[in-house]
């Protein structure tokens, strides 16, 4: 998949309830027009009422502080059963975005989590739409903690930029300086490497659990349709497919 030197058609919107549902649900012909199109597109909102996470997680966010965005793509060349290649792209870009604002490694919470440190700076969640056995378009909702001083949600582990650097960053510049990111892994030859390469615990013993039961495991890779590979204390490699294991922070 080649995305360099395209030109982005970017939306901002003031509220709405998710930008992947803006793109998926709306009826203005302005929203026709980006989703018919084949030009990729990006909507970006200040706030979001009903912001997603995966299954029924949601996504706090002061308005105005935070990159709340979703991008509608349109793969050519990606088959339904290598549809993980669009997550690692997504996931890489995050990290080559960030890294440079922090001294702290980023790293990608399998199966596509951004951390710094023990702590979510990002989350993504992606919505293919299949034409026949290959992906034909691909909404990419991302939510970025930029500006946000304070989180007063549940969440265990939030963390925002400022937080981590003490001062503000300019969204739109972080918007642009991903999306040229993006457009430069989604040729990258090494993409699944770099993936592996910025994985989250790997090599390292940690604490997972499966239901109830928990064991201690090293995280060892991630295979080409996204499956985990953890190997535990007893040396045996076991696979895991999203949501049948969970890290223990």
């Amino acid at each position: 998949m080649y995305l360099c030197n395209v030109e982005w058609k970017i939306v901002h919107i003031d509220e709405t309830e998710s930008t992947n549902r803006w793109l998926t649900q709306g009826d203005s012909p302005s929203v026709r027009d980006l989703t018919w199109g084949q030009s990729p597109c990006v909507v970006v909102a200040d706030y979001q009422t009903a912001g997603r996470g995966c299954g029924t997680n949601t996504w706090e966010s002061e308005r105005g502080k935070n990159l709340l965005f979703s991008l509608l793509i349109h793969p050519t060349d990606i088959p339904a059963h290598e549809q993980f290649r669009i997550s690692e792209m997504v996931s890489v870009a995050l990290c080559r975005t960030l890294q440079p604002y922090l001294n702290q490694k980023v790293e990608i919470k399998w199966p596509n989590d951004i951390y710094v440190g023990d702590r979510k700076i990002c989350g993504i969640l992606i919505e293919n739409r299949l034409q026949g056995s290959f992906i034909k378009d691909s909404i990419i909702g991302i939510g970025l903690n930029v500006n946000q001083r304070e989180f007063r949600s549940d969440a265990p582990n939030p963390v925002s930029l400022w937080q981590l650097l003490g001062h503000e960053v300019d969204r739109e510049a972080l918007l642009r300086s991903f999306l040229n990111c993006f457009e430069i892994v989604s040729s990258s030859k090494t993409l699944c490497f770099e993936y592996r390469n910025n994985l989250f615990r790997r090599g390292k013993q940690f604490v997972y659990a499966v239901g109830t039961t928990r064991f201690k495991a090293q995280l060892i890779d991630v295979e080409a349709d996204g499956r985990l590979v953890l190997q535990d204390e007893q040396g045996e490699r076991r696979t895991f497919a999203f949501k049948e294991v969970q890290f223990i922070i």
